[in-house]
């Protein structure tokens, strides 16, 4: 990987002067269907389950208004009402699902808990109703989601759990998706109210960005702007440690557009690239690019079967136009420096592809 692409001198210090070029905008991307290759994998690993309620059953509300932060502000989602007939059936399909994605299906995690609040997003590419979930005996809360089900957003979903340090709770049952929520700062939040924060190692957030970066490039996961991705902090004994994740699968192997599928790229993270280039040196830069290598290729050694399974399903499905896997190809093959992407006819033929040159190079 020694082309100025992929060389960390090029990572770290030209970010900044190529990343105003980029993406203003992303067009919506349609939703495709689970094929029964996708359908025959999920049952096959647990991910699909019978569910007492679903997504048709939550478009069935009778009223909506807007919901506000502690601001005044229109966080764009809406809590929707129900009629008396159908509130109570679909309260308590809702507590069932929370204790089948948390708890296997045991019904008694569900024993004190009720239905606080259901908002709806309508500017989503998911469309999704974000379930409140409250403990009542202690106020605890807890949110999980109920999406229309998308072939690709699964795909980012299954990869993200096998290829990431990060494991991802979600179900399927025909054209619904459970999703579990993810708990951290908003990228943008984290980057208005926290990347200077004295409590905070820069070098662990730009060691992270790094890292994060190479995850969502390798495995061709787009459209990282600040409100798609997380960050986790968490408290540790000798500092606190960061961890970028993403939350939004919704743009996983669709755009034609190499740079669409680099963090780093996109100018709404101009913010934490600077903060990046000023605190790292090349050298470092690409350590931590070798190392998340090496950890991803460890990951696809220890779920083989799995991964096989999941990128022969992939490489069938058709995840995005023909153009778009043309344009892709040819960018990654010059990027790459390697011919063997021009033969993928498929979004998750590339997938695979990538996937296999990291296998290969880190000696798994």
């Amino acid at each position: 990987m020694d082309n100025q692409d992929t060389n960390p001198n090029f990572l770290v210090k030209s970010l900044g002067e190529t990343i105003q070029k980029q993406h203003s905008g992303t067009p919506r991307k349609p939703a495709f269907p689970i094929s029964d290759t996708l359908r025959y994998y999920l049952t096959n690993f647990n991910r699909e389950n019978r569910l007492p309620v679903s997504y048709n059953d939550l478009e069935q509300f009778s009223a909506a208004a807007s919901l506000y932060d502690d601001d005044d502000q229109d966080t764009l989602w809406k809590t929707v009402i129900y009629d008396h007939v159908l509130v109570a059936k679909i309260s308590e399909g809702l507590k069932r699902v929370y204790a089948i994605i948390k708890a296997g299906g045991d019904l008694s995690v569900i024993q004190h808990l009720y239905v606080d609040r259901i908002d709806y997003c309508e500017f989503g590419n998911s469309k999704p109703f974000r379930i409140r979930i409250v403990n009542s005996r202690n106020d605890n809360q807890d949110y999980f989601y109920v999406k229309k089900a998308d072939a690709s957003r699964i795909y980012g979903l299954e990869l993200e759990h096998l290829l990431s340090p990060n494991r991802m709770h979600f179900i399927t049952d025909g054209d619904t998706l459970i999703e579990e929520h993810i708990v951290g700062l908003p990228g943008d939040m984290f980057i208005d109210s926290w990347l200077d924060n004295e409590q905070l190692k820069a070098i662990r957030i730009a060691k992270e960005l790094i890292k994060f970066n190479e995850r969502c490039f390798v495995r061709l996961l787009g459209d990282m702007r600040p409100y798609n991705f997380i960050v986790d902090i968490t408290p540790d004994f000798e500092g606190t440690q960061i961890r970028i994740r993403a939350m939004d699968f919704d743009q996983q192997s669709y755009d034609g557009r190499k740079n669409f599928y680099l963090p780093q790229f996109f100018k709404e993270n101009n913010p934490l690239v600077g903060f990046c280039v000023s605190h790292i040196d090349a050298d470092t830069a690409h350590q931590y690019q070798s190392e998340e290598q090496h950890l991803i290729a460890r990951r696809m050694k220890t779920s083989k079967l799995r991964i096989k399974g999941l990128l022969e399903s992939m490489s069938k499905d058709t995840l995005a136009p023909i153009e778009n896997v043309h344009q892709l190809r040819q960018e990654l093959a010059y990027h790459y420096k390697d011919d063997d992407f021009l033969k993928g006819q498929t979004m998750g033929g590339l997938v695979r592809q990538s996937l296999q040159r990291i296998y290969e190079s880190k000696g798994a």
